[in-house]
């Protein structure tokens, strides 16, 4: 006999986040990994212990905000400061069936500006320590890349 979930994804959403105390909790490390080209990494860059080389390592907790991780990331690079400058966050994670790895979409920030996916943290999306995050910067001169989901007609 299957048994199928009736939860859904609102429900999901709605659970609610443990309070993290910043000041009794240990900060994990999270490897970053960017591209000023506004397209994330390919997943068979991750496999085989290879990662790309534009690596930037920030300690930071499970309760921080897309918003947060766009503002240390623009304490790095300075010309992401841009106003209008888009960040699109993914998570790197290995597929359980093999030494594979798969990027799923998270959401995005805009420099300058106030977004629905600020206040997105990576506990709610399921990051669990190990995994990578990727960020897709894209200039603010340059229109963002078609997601490989869409198609362009």
């Amino acid at each position: 006999m299957a048994l199928e979930s009736r939860i859904t994804q609102e429900e999901i959403k709605k659970e609610p986040e443990k309070p993290i105390d910043r000041e009794k909790t240990c900060p994990l490390l999270l490897r970053v990994f960017t591209t000023n080209s506004g397209r994330h990494h390919r997943p068979d860059e991750f496999s085989r212990g290879n990662v790309p080389s534009s690596e930037l390592q920030i300690y930071t907790w499970m309760d921080a905000t897309l918003k947060e991780l766009t503002c240390l990331v623009k304490e790095v690079y300075p010309e992401a400061r841009k106003k209008g400058t888009n960040f699109s966050f993914a998570i790197v994670f290995p597929d359980t069936r093999g030494k594979l790895y798969k990027l799923k979409d998270i959401g995005s920030t805009l420099s300058g500006r106030k977004g629905a996916d600020d206040s997105m943290t990576l506990q709610s999306q399921r990051f669990q320590i190990g995994d990578y995050l990727d960020i897709a910067i894209t200039p603010p001169n340059r229109a963002p890349p078609l997601s490989t989901r869409m198609r362009p007609f």
